[in-house]
């Protein structure tokens, strides 16, 4: 009988877990490549079992499309057996090389050390790249703990920058073919891929296919790019920093903030469409979306600014919704129609300056209450934060330069670099190393920490200890990435409520279980948003909606559901998640509908379904 591994109930690969005390005088470049000439001799023969004994017995292996056109983790020997034996020989691996320049001995903490290092590899499809980490083991062997693999091109179909870039200067014709172009006129301008939304995942994806000779066009219902940047509460900052948020094709100049505001953001991302030359449907709306049953295209409906409706078929239909994409939620309280004051959503929210000499309550604790609160209070108003559970926070100047700062640094590597090796710790391995990384972090903030937990803050570290990095992943919120709010709640400038449930409205405010009241002129619900289905539903219907996959939140391997990759409904995908991630993964959808363009894809995907 075959045992499999529990993902969930994995360990950090520490000496003392291996039984190894390390030598010091360890010849990284030469453990590495000699495991490594034991890895492609196993594997261009094809040989299994000759592999499998190079990797400890709770391996991880992350795959991004490279042998399985998914985003697959497999953990443990066994699984690990049942994924090369699907899938090795038709994925046609060869030319393996070790970038033997990457070749790094690691020692994160004390009872932990891997040796890291970049690889390179052709597969039937395309080129491809990957990352791996050896650990001692009690014989004196090193063998991988982990390692991620990675499509990075088709066979030719290169993209189309640098000295393949355009060469045609058009003389003098270059205003009336953009203009063709964006308006689609003639059948050699039709799109291949209709794209919902102009933020950052709409505009990255479009540019990713648009360097690798896909046409596609970008429906926006504001009337500009980064319209929803603009409308958002004036107080919104990035919580990310600058080298973690740069775009691809064009990152942001040397001369921008760490920590960038919404409003420059909205005009960097309306000046990137422009730039890249992405074709942009502004004030347009797509109305109806059908779906060919045989040939997967789709018939848009589209209705444009001036009143008039196109009709547009496509092969792909992306949806850029954004990880707010779904509608606002807003719970349901007794006696809001008695309350006299003003009753919004978080998303509703623009200026402070519209509640001066007012008292205004912001109910939930996460980061958009937070912000809120913050704008509310450095204008001077009356604001009371209304905390329903525990918050997960830490200090931006703490947390991210510990979380981000091996991989996103000034003067550190690549996006492309750091990206494939933050990625290359699936997340249930990260959780792991977060679960360490979340006490080093309190302890850098302890002050703050023990300020909120003075005035009464619930306070958590997140599921299962694991912080900012599960949360995000599993719920997209819970947490609160401190930009100066919780000094001032220690200091009872933003007064905090949270020794009971709201109960009801009542005309001037509201009143809780315990009996106790709130006097309020306005009422801010940062409460988040519904399932990010809703949007795609009101387009395709609901035959159509019933069948998608949830899209964030982690499946059994830790992947995110649906996000990047199939959706369960042919030709239909969402692009999503903050700048970093739209940066990492729009590459990834891209190559996906670039190969199925090309008679490239492997229709029988090797998804977990199929898997199991």
């Amino acid at each position: 009988m075959t045992i499999r591994l529990d993902i969930k109930q994995a360990s950090l690969p520490t000496l003392d877990k291996l039984h190894v005390s390390l030598d010091d005088k360890v010849d990284a470049p030469s453990v590495a490549q000699r495991w490594f000439d034991q890895f492609a001799s196993a594997v261009e023969a094809g040989d299994v079992s000759a592999i499998l004994n190079l990797f400890v017995e709770d391996v991880f292996w992350r795959d991004i499309l490279a042998f399985t056109w998914d985003f697959r983790t497999f953990y443990g020997t066994p699984a690990l057996r049942k994924f090369l034996q699907d899938r090795l020989e038709t994925t046609g691996v060869s030319k393996l090389k070790l970038d033997a320049a990457s070749v790094q001995l690691q020692k994160p903490y004390s009872d932990i050390a891997w040796i890291q290092a970049f690889f390179s590899f052709d597969t039937q499809a395309g080129t491809a790249s990957g990352v791996l980490r050896l650990v001692p083991t009690a014989n004196g062997e090193w063998k991988a703990h982990a390692v991620a693999t990675y499509l990075e091109a088709l066979h030719g179909h290169p993209e189309l920058i640098g000295p393949l870039r355009e060469q045609d200067p058009n003389h003098g014709k270059w205003h009336e073919k953009r203009r063709r172009e964006i308006e689609c006129e003639g059948p050699e301008e039709q799109p291949k891929v209709a794209i919902i939304g102009g933020g950052q995942s709409g505009l990255e994806i479009a540019a990713r296919l648009k360097y690798l000779g896909v046409k596609a066009l970008i429906i926006e219902r504001e009337p500009r790019v980064g319209n929803l940047w603009r409308k958002r509460y004036e107080a919104l900052c990035l919580h990310d920093t600058v080298w973690y948020d740069h775009m691809p094709y064009l990152p942001f100049p040397p001369t921008w903030p760490v920590y960038a505001p919404a409003p420059k953001l909205a005009d960097w991302l309306e000046n990137y469409s422009h730039s890249l030359e992405l074709n942009v449907w502004t004030s347009s709306n797509v109305t109806k979306a059908t779906q060919d049953p045989t040939t997967h295209q789709w018939t848009l409906i589209i209705k444009r600014g001036d009143g008039s409706e196109r009709t547009v078929v496509v092969n792909h239909l992306v949806f850029a919704i954004g990880i707010g994409g779904g509608v606002m939620k807003m719970p349901s309280i007794p006696g809001a129609e008695d309350f006299e004051g003003k009753i919004m959503h978080s998303g509703q929210f623009t200026t402070a300056r519209d509640y001066l000499g007012k008292k205004v309550v912001v109910v939930g604790a996460c980061t958009s209450g937070h912000d809120i609160a913050k704008d509310l209070c450095d204008h001077g108003v009356d604001v009371t934060l209304f905390q329903r559970s525990s918050t997960y926070i830490m200090s931006t100047k703490h947390g991210l330069s510990t979380i981000l700062g091996g991989f996103y640094y000034e003067g550190g590597p690549t996006p492309d670099v750091a990206d494939r090796l933050n990625g290359s710790f699936p997340n249930y391995l990260a959780k792991l190393v977060h679960q360490r990384v979340v006490k080093t972090i309190a302890e850098k903030d302890r002050e703050t920490l023990e300020g909120l937990k003075r005035v009464g803050f619930r306070l958590n570290d997140g599921i299962d200890g694991s912080g900012f990095l599960i949360l995000a992943w599993a719920r997209a919120g819970g947490y609160y990435l401190d930009v100066g709010a919780s000094q001032l709640i220690i200091d009872g400038k933003i007064k905090l409520k949270n020794d009971s449930q709201i109960t009801r409205f009542t005309r001037t405010g509201l009143e809780f279980d315990n009996g106790s009241t709130l006097d309020a002129d306005a009422v801010v619900f940062a409460t988040g948003y519904g399932d990010a289905r809703d949007p795609l539903r009101a387009i395709l219907g609901d035959a159509v909606g019933d069948k998608l996959k949830p899209i964030w939140g982690l499946n059994d391997e830790g992947e995110i559901n649906g996000a990047w990759r199939d959706m369960g409904v042919p030709r239909v995908y969402v692009m999503m998640g903050n700048l970093a991630l739209c940066r990492f993964h729009s590459k990834h959808l891209a190559l996906q509908i670039k190969a199925i363009e090309e008679g490239l894809f492997d229709e029988k995907r090797y998804s977990l379904e199929a898997h199991d």
